[in-house]
């Protein structure tokens, strides 16, 4: 595969994880100096990572969350809680997530990461 059709494979998976709105929206804010970066993350992250076949999306959210949880990666995480309903999966399940996380990562971790993704998933419902 290209660079470039892994750039379009990857568009379009995150597309369909993020939503369009904020890939637009990442798309419209980059210039010269962020371009390299939105291209190695369209390209490996969502063209190489997100597109493998040997996890689904579901499972992928999953760990994509605990690990954001525990880095405390807080914005990424508001941002992959939207993409794990997106993906199917359910607020009790994010918050299992977050539970688990309780336990191997520590309290603090999941305490941060249950109010980001408690705010986010108050805004989803509106």
């Amino acid at each position: 595969m290209t660079d470039q059709q892994r750039h379009e494979a990857g568009m379009a998976v995150r597309r369909q994880v993020l939503g369009d709105a904020h890939v637009d929206r990442a798309v419209a804010n980059t210039d010269g100096f962020t371009a390299d970066f939105q291209d190695l993350i369209t390209r490996y992250a969502w063209g190489e990572i997100w597109a493998r076949p040997g996890l689904d999306r579901r499972t992928r959210s999953v760990i994509t969350l605990a690990v954001l949880a525990t880095l405390h990666h807080d914005e990424e995480l508001a941002m992959h809680v939207r993409a794990a309903l997106r993906n199917g999966l359910t607020a009790e399940e994010i918050g299992e997530i977050l539970l688990q996380v309780a336990v191997y990562a520590g309290v603090p971790a999941a305490n941060r990461a249950f109010k980001v993704a408690q705010e986010t998933l108050r805004q989803e419902a509106r």
